[in-house]
C-alpha cells in the first residue's frame, strides 16, 4: 500500500516522502492517526502544491531577510558604561543592552537572533553576529565607550 506520510515517522521517512507500507499498518495506524494519507493522484497533486506554496513563501522570507541584513550592515551601535578601572566596565554590555540601542535606531529584533557568546566586559569595538534567517546573517558594529557624567 502506497501512502504519503504528513509527519516525519522515523525509520519510515519524513514528511511529504511516498512510501510502501504493509496494508494493515497503513489502513489500522498510519491514515486513522493523520499520519499518512492513501497515495492517490488527487492527494498527490494536493502536496506537490502544498510544495510550492511553501517553496514561495520560504523565498519571500528569505529576500526580507536579506533586506534587513543589509539595513544591520551599515549600522555602528554605540553603548556608554561606566568604566572601573583601565577599560574595564562596571557591568557589562548583554544583547537587552543591544536590544535596546537596535530599537532606538529603528530596528526591531528578537532576542534569539542576536548571536553574543558571552556579555562584553570590556571598551573597544566589537563584531557581533545577527542571524535573520538560517542563510542570512550579518554583522552588527557595537562600540563600547566610557560614559561621561
Amino acid at each position: 500500500m502506497k501512502v504519503i506520510l504528513t509527519e516525519d515517522i522515523p525509520k519510515l521517512g519524513k514528511t511529504g516522502d511516498t512510501v510502501e507500507v504493509a496494508r494493515g499498518y497503513g489502513r489500522n495506524y498510519l491514515v486513522p492517526q493523520g499520519k499518512a494519507l492513501l497515495a492517490s493522484s488527487k492527494n498527490v497533486k494536493a502536496l506537490e502544491h502544498k510544495r510550492r506554496l511553501l517553496r514561495g513563501k520560504a523565498e519571500m522570507m528569505r529576500k526580507d531577510a536579506e533586506g534587513l541584513a543589509e539595513k544591520i550592515k551599515g549600522i555602528t551601535v554605540n553603548v556608554a558604561r561606566k568604566v572601573v578601572e583601565e577599560g574595564k566596565l562596571y557591568g557589562s554590555v548583554t544583547v537587552s543592552d543591544l536590544l535596546q540601542a537596535l530599537e532606538q535606531r529603528g530596528v526591531v529584533l528578537e532576542r534569539k537572533q542576536i548571536k553574543l557568546d558571552e556579555p562584553i566586559k570590556a571598551l573597544g569595538e566589537y563584531k557581533v553576529t545577527v542571524k535573520y534567517h538560517a542563510d542570512v546573517e550579518a554583522e552588527l558594529t557595537v562600540q563600547v565607550v566610557e560614559e561621561t557624567s
